[in-house]
């Protein structure tokens, strides 16, 4: 298993050619509560950096971006029942959605985590 970010903020497990993907620690604590989230619609293509959701807190909105490119393969309805699971388990039940990677080569330009830790420390 891969674990990789963006400078956006998002963390993805990559396992199998499908990554899940969700906000981190850095960017929940940043939004605060959050209060609603909208996951985007299992079967869409998305290419790397479109917007696949939104995020909504008590403090501001914010979109969540494909980190790379591929189909939507799950969605955490879980989460869109219950969005503080995203500020409670960031990177575990809080975790957005599946996307089946269309090229893994995408992956080598998003940040491990000692350089994701370098980057959000300087956020």
């Amino acid at each position: 298993m891969t674990i990789k970010y963006t400078p956006d903020h998002e963390w993805l497990k990559v396992e199998a050619g499908v990554a899940t993907v969700g906000i981190t620690h850095h960017a929940q604590d940043a939004l605060g509560d959050v209060v609603f989230v909208d996951l985007p619609e299992v079967g869409k293509t998305l290419a790397a950096k479109d917007a696949a959701g939104v995020v909504e807190s008590v403090k501001a909105a914010a979109d969540v971006y494909m980190p790379v490119s591929g189909t939507i393969t799950e969605v955490n309805e879980a989460l869109r029942a219950d969005p503080a699971l995203a500020n409670s388990d960031p990177l575990g039940a809080g975790w957005f959605f599946k996307v089946k990677l269309s090229n893994p080569a995408e992956l080598d330009a998003l940040m491990d985590d000692t350089s994701y830790s370098a980057f959000s420390a300087n956020a």
